[in-house]
C-alpha cells in the first residue's frame, strides 16, 4: 500500500492510575501507574488492513480504544485524515466519529438486550441526525441484508440470535454510518470456530466492497494472516516488530515474534519446525523491567538488553524491529 496514511499514531501513551491497596486511605493515598500503552507509533494507509497481534494483556484493546478516544490518551498524537483527534472538542469529536467506528469483542455484551435489532442498528443514524425514524429503519434493513441477515429480523431481540448472528448485527451497527476506518477488536474470538470463518469472510468481503480501512486486533495469527496487509506485533505495551504480513510471519526478526509464529499449529507434519517455549510470564504493567521489556524471557538477552531500551530499526525491505540483536 502506498500514499498518505489515513491514520497516523505518534508516540501514543496510555497509563492508568490505580490505588495501591485498600488501606491506602488510612496511610495516605498512593497511586500506581499501569503502563498499558507506551509510546506507540504506526501508520495505516487508506484501504489497508493492519493486523495487531500479541498475547492477552499486552495493551492491544487499550491502543484501539485510545485511537478512537473511547479512552483518553495520556499523551501522544492521533491524526485521522489530517485531523488531530486528540485535540478535538466533544462536538468536533462526535462529528469525526461518524468516520471511525469499532466492532467490540463480545457480541453478547455489546448489544442492548432490551432493544430490538432495528433500534440497535439504526441508533447511530439517529444520534448523528443522519435520518428520520422511517429512513433509519429502511437503512437498517438494507444494512442487515448486506451482512447476511434479513430485514424481518428488525423486530427481534438479541437473545433470539446466535453468537455469529449477533456479531453480524454489531458489524451492521458499526457500518450504518458508512465509516472510512473500522477497529475490529477480537471480533471472532468469542465465537465457535465454524462461525468464526463466516464472520472473517464477511469482514473480508465488506472491506473489498466498501473500501474500508481496518485495524484488526487479534491473538490468532491465522486470522491476521488471512485478513491483513501488514502486521504489528505488540508486547507489554510496545510494538516490537511490524511490516508486510508475509514477511513478518514467514521470517520474523524479533525473538518474541519468532516464539509466536513457532506456536502456530501446522497441518503438514513433515514440515520441520522447533517450538520456542518462553520462560516466565509477561511483565507486570505496573513495574516493567528496565531496558528491553522482553529481556527476562529472551534467550538472546545481554547486559545491553537489560540496560537500554532498543530503538526501532528499519530493514532494507521496510520492516521495523525493536531489538538490539535482530539481524536487519
Amino acid at each position: 500500500m502506498t500514499g498518505q496514511p489515513l491514520l497516523k499514531v505518534e508516540g501514543l501513551v496510555k497509563h492508568f492510575s490505580i490505588d495501591a491497596g485498600p488501606l491506602a486511605r488510612l496511610v495516605g493515598r498512593h497511586t500506581t501507574n499501569v503502563q498499558a500503552v507506551n509510546g506507540i507509533s504506526l501508520n495505516i494507509t487508506r484501504g489497508e488492513a493492519l493486523g495487531l497481534i500479541g498475547e492477552s494483556g499486552c495493551g492491544k484493546t487499550t491502543l484501539g480504544r485510545s485511537i478512537l478516544r473511547l479512552q483518553e490518551p495520556t499523551s501522544g498524537c492521533v491524526t485521522f485524515d489530517g485531523i488531530d483527534v486528540t485535540t478535538l472538542s466533544a462536538t468536533a469529536l462526535k462529528a469525526i466519529r461518524r468516520r471511525m467506528q469499532i466492532v467490540f469483542q463480545n457480541p453478547y455484551a455489546s448489544l442492548n438486550p432490551r432493544r430490538r435489532i432495528g433500534k440497535i442498528v439504526a441508533q447511530p443514524l439517529r444520534l448523528h441526525r443522519q435520518a428520520n425514524a422511517r429512513q433509519a429503519r429502511d437503512l437498517a434493513a438494507a444494512m442487515l441484508e448486506s451482512v447476511g441477515l434479513r430485514s424481518a429480523h428488525l423486530d427481534r431481540y438479541p437473545h433470539q440470535f446466535s453468537g455469529g448472528q449477533r456479531q453480524r448485527i454489531a458489524i451492521a451497527r458499526a457500518l450504518i454510518l458508512h465509516p472510512d476506518f473500522l477497529v475490529c477488536d477480537e471480533p471472532v474470538s468469542a465465537l465457535d470456530v465454524s462461525i468464526q470463518a463466516q464472520v472473517i469472510e464477511l469482514l473480508a468481503r465488506l472491506r473489498r466492497d466498501l473500501g474500508l480501512t481496518y485495524l484488526f486486533i487479534s491473538h490468532d495469527i491465522s486470522v491476521i494472516a488471512y485478513l491483513s496487509d501488514r502486521v504489528a506485533v505488540m508486547y507489554a505495551g510496545s510494538i516490537v516488530e511490524s511490516g508486510p504480513t508475509g514477511s513478518v510471519l514467514h521470517a520474523p526478526l524479533h525473538p518474541y515474534t519468532q516464539a509466536l509464529v513457532s506456536a502456530v499449529p501446522r497441518v503438514d507434519r513433515t514440515e520441520q519446525r522447533q517450538r520456542i517455549r518462553l520462560p516466565g510470564e509477561p511483565p507486570s504493567p505496573t513495574s516493567p523491567p528496565s531496558g528491553c521489556r522482553f529481556h527476562p524471557r529472551c534467550a538472546m538477552a545481554t547486559d545491553l538488553c537489560r540496560r537500554d531500551e532498543p530503538l526501532p530499526r528499519i530493514t532494507p525491505d521496510g520492516r521495523m524491529v525493536a531489538c538490539h540483536h535482530a539481524e536487519v
